[in-house]
This record gives C-alpha cells, sequence and structure tokens, in this order.
C-alpha cells in the first residue's frame, strides 16, 4: 500500500559532508512551493566524513521534510540507488544528484509531464555536459557508442535525472541482480517515456568522487550485463584465424612441393604473439563473464541499511520492508 505521499526525491551521497545542508535548504524552499506532499531521501553510501550528522541534523530540522538512510559500508552509487528505490513510497520518485549538477528548478516541469502528460517515464538529456575533461567526454562517447552498438540502447548524453510512476518503481523492484546499471535498466523496463533536456550545473562544493578505474569498471560491467555480443566476437576471431591459418597451409604446401624452402622465421613469432593476445582476451572476457555469475549465484544482498532516521522517530515502523527490500 502507498503511504499517500505524492513524491519522493531521492538523492544518493558519498564524502558530501558540506554540500548536504547546501542542497536541503536549496530544495525544500522549492518543493514545498508545488502544493504536493512529498519528501526528500538522503542515502548516506558508506561515507567516511561528516555526511551521516549532515543529513541527520537535516532530517532534525525538517523531520517531516528529510529522510535519511545509511548504508553499513561503500556499496556504490547503483547500489545506494537501489536502496533508495526499495524504500521510497510514493506516487513518483525523482533521482538526481546530491551536489545538484541536475537543476532542481526543472522538477516542476518533471511533475508536469507525469501528471498532465501520463508519462511514467521523465528522463533528463544533458544538452551540455558542463566543465568535464576531455578524457572523460572520448570516454563517455566510446562507452555510449559501444553500448548502443552492442545492446541496442542508444543512452547518449543520459542522465540518472530522472521521474519515476510508483508501477516503474515497483517493477524496477523485481529486477534482482546482483550488478545493476541504473540509466540501462530504466531504458530496458519501458513503459511510456519522454525526454527534456538540461545543463550540467557546475558543482558548487567539492568535486567529483568518480575516479577513473571507477568509471571503467562500470563501463565493463553495465555492457557484459547487457550483451552477450563479446561472447560472440571470440567465436568471430578464431574463424578469422582459422581462415588465416588455412591460407598459410596452402602456401606452404605449395611452397613445399614446388621444392622452394620454408622461410619466414619472423612471421612464425608474429603469428605465434597474435594468437597469444587473442587466447589472453578471450580468456579475460570469459573471465569477466564468469566472475559476474559468481556475483549472482552467491545472492548476496546489494546493500545492507545500518541507520535509517525514520526508524530512530519511529521504532519498529517499516523494518520488515527494510530487511527485505519490499514495499512497505
Amino acid at each position: 500500500m502507498c503511504s499517500g505521499m505524492d513524491l519522493i526525491v531521492l538523492m544518493p551521497f558519498y564524502n558530501e559532508e558540506k554540500q548536504i545542508p547546501v542542497t536541503v535548504e536549496r530544495m525544500v524552499p522549492l518543493l514545498d512551493g508545488l502544493g504536493l506532499s512529498y519528501s526528500l531521501l538522503l542515502v548516506n553510501d558508506g561515507s567516511s566524513d561528516g555526511t551521516w550528522k549532515a543529513i541527520t541534523e537535516s532530517s532534525e530540522k525538517y523531520p517531516s521534510r528529510v529522510r535519511g538512510i545509511s548504508l553499513s559500508r561503500n556499496f556504490g552509487k547503483e547500489a545506494a540507488i537501489c536502496a533508495g528505490l526499495d524504500v521510497a513510497d510514493a506516487e513518483a520518485v525523482i533521482l538526481m544528484d546530491g551536489d545538484l549538477q541536475h537543476p532542481p528548478e526543472l522538477i516542476p516541469e518533471m511533475i508536469r509531464l507525469w501528471r498532465d502528460e501520463g508519462f511514467e517515464i521523465v528522463e533528463g538529456i544533458k544538452s551540455n555536459r558542463g566543465r568535464e575533461g576531455i578524457f572523460s567526454k572520448v570516454q563517455a562517447k566510446l562507452f555510449y557508442g559501444l553500448f548502443y552498438r552492442l545492446s541496442g540502447y542508444d543512452l547518449s548524453d543520459a542522465s540518472d535525472y530522472k521521474l519515476l510512476d510508483r508501477k516503474v518503481v515497483l517493477k524496477w523492484r523485481t529486477l534482482r541482480e546482483h550488478n545493476t546499471f541504473f540509466r540501462g535498466l530504466s531504458a530496458w523496463l519501458g513503459f511510456r517515456k519522454t525526454n527534456f533536456s538540461f545543463d550540467v550545473a557546475e558543482r558548487q562544493i567539492g568535486r567529483s568522487r568518480w575516479k577513473l578505474s571507477s568509471l571503467l569498471r562500470l563501463s565493463l560491467h553495465a555492457i557484459v550485463s547487457f550483451s552477450a555480443v563479446p561472447l560472440h566476437l571470440i567465436s568471430f576471431i578464431g574463424a578469422i584465424f582459422l581462415v588465416g591459418t588455412i591460407i598459410l597451409l596452402i602456401q606452404t604446401l605449395f611452397n613445399y612441393f614446388s621444392g622452394v624452402a620454408a622461410g619466414g622465421f619472423t612471421t612464425v613469432i608474429i603469428v605465434n604473439l597474435a594468437v597469444g593476445a587473442c587466447v589472453m582476451i578471450s580468456l579475460g572476457l570469459i573471465g569477466t563473464y564468469i566472475a559476474l555469475i559468481f556475483d549472482e549465484v552467491k545472492n548476496r544482498p546489494r546493500y545492507i541499511i545500518s541507520e535509517d532516521t525514520r526508524m530512530s522517530r519511529e521504532p519498529d515502523d517499516h523494518s520488515e520492508s527494510l530487511s527485505t527490500g519490499k514495499e512497505p
């Protein structure tokens, strides 16, 4: 059963203690003006600084407006999103970055498209990626281009800035894979969808916590989670080398029966190195898929919630939903 709340705005945070009060003080007046029942759901992704303290202070200042949950450790942004969506109980959920690079002033338009136009997913598309390094832009372009060719889903300039109708959130909860890719899975779910454009705002406090290694790992997991094409490429590479082997065999036999001495020691070395490289790459791809399967079959939870500001105010309320990930 729905709690009767109209809107929940979900924001994951990691080591953003100084950003929390700035975000809350900007969001509360804006949401108050919408004439909806709402709450901010702030997820602390196992931060090592005072992020959780800042969230609890905001919750105490706005007890009916701000709810915070804290994960037992840093599980990653995707897991933090899952935790928020599992406990969010409203007619619609808006997911946005807590650093305000997703302009909150566009929320009224998102609400209009949802309520008046009947769209079940309202997604923000980046018209300007902001002050992003050239390497990050190239990496994003390569990833989304490769992802589209391998999976068929065009996520170019897509973002996590989305409004999800309640029915979409409920279907999201039925997706139980451990390694999630929110942008890809929200596209896979379907439903009636529309887009709006926005310019990525500059961060006012701190800088992005994303590391290159984390981005590359997320990109790799996203691709292998949505496509088996890389595995088929192994067979394609093998077929190419088989054709090359047949050609070399024919040439060698022709030279032998023609009385021409066989030579080309350098060619043999190059061929062996090429074959070895292809074998190692193939084993790496297979190993990546096996590792993901290994994570799934262990069936560990995506996240563990250690604290909840609502629980501290309302003992034993929603305890079952938090432990199982089911709807309250």
